[in-house]
């Protein structure tokens, strides 16, 4: 099966990858040479979630991409590739549902109900991913007795959420880096097939993160090659969507391991 190459796009000034970060001027451009490039799916978002991160109000995250959500509308982009809104703001979801967005990544695995019925309002997918915390805290230690049981307790547990509010479309996300440290990072990845009994797809996003840095020490400009090694173990192991900077780079790598497998 064909993996699905998502592309990253950040609509603000503090995202962790400086490469990632797009003026709304910028953004058309952006969004059709991923497209060109190979993308299955663009994932917009407006609120950065490094560790150490703040959140924003959910009018000011509006403010901030309301002009690229109504770009993907004027333009029909929609119809070239799948959007996403990297967001657990119901205004902001319910704005970009109503451009022609499919999909809702929600990092905070539906924690708050109006995003469950923003979802079903729209027959929306929702990606429940797994976070220890929260982005200004998650890092400070993150302790688990068994990472891999644990997110999968998470997941069923989210799962059934989703269901109780109508939702079926739904894909899982174990998190890299959102409250876990290397060696949780790592058995992960190396689990990440565990996942796969819920039936779902499941989503990898490991894109430049620091957990490569603990391995090979490089900086954030350094980590593509650590990137593409980590998310073709994770297909290996099951993965379905991959969420990165770099899709060329990724549709290139993916569709070679493709043609080996």
């Amino acid at each position: 099966m064909k993996t699905k190459i998502m592309g990253i796009l950040n609509i603000n000034s503090d995202s962790f990858f400086e490469g990632s970060r797009t003026a709304v001027n910028e953004a058309e451009n952006k969004i059709i040479q991923m497209i060109n490039d190979g993308a299955d799916m663009i994932d917009i978002g407006a609120l950065s979630s490094r560790p150490g991160s703040k959140t924003i109000g959910d009018e000011e995250e509006l403010e901030r991409v309301r002009a690229v959500l109504d770009i993907v509308k004027k333009n029909r982009f929609y119809e070239k590739a799948i959007f996403s809104l990297d967001s657990y703001s119901p205004l902001c979801l319910d704005y970009a549902l109503n451009c022609g967005f499919r999909i809702i990544n929600d990092i905070t695995g539906l924690s708050n109900d109006d995003v469950c019925l923003t979802a079903k309002k729209h027959n929306a997918s929702v990606c429940i991913m797994h976070m220890k915390g929260e982005p200004k805290n998650m890092q400070a230690n993150p302790e688990y007795d068994d990472v891999v049981k644990e997110v999968g307790d998470f997941f069923k547990e989210r799962i059934e959420k989703a269901k109780s509010f109508g939702i079926e479309d739904i894909i899982l996300d174990v998190g890299i880096g959102f409250g876990k440290n290397l060696e949780h990072n790592i058995a992960l990845i190396k689990n990440h097939s565990h996942f796969l009994h819920f039936g779902y797809p499941l989503l990898i996003g490991a894109s430049r993160k620091s957990m490569i840095d603990g391995i090979s020490p490089s900086c954030i400009g350094e980590r593509l090659p650590g990137t593409l090694s980590i998310h073709i173990e994770a297909v290996r192991n099951g993965a379905s969507i991959v969420r990165c900077h770099d899709v060329k780079e990724h549709v290139q790598a993916l569709r070679v391991f493709e043609a080996i497998q």
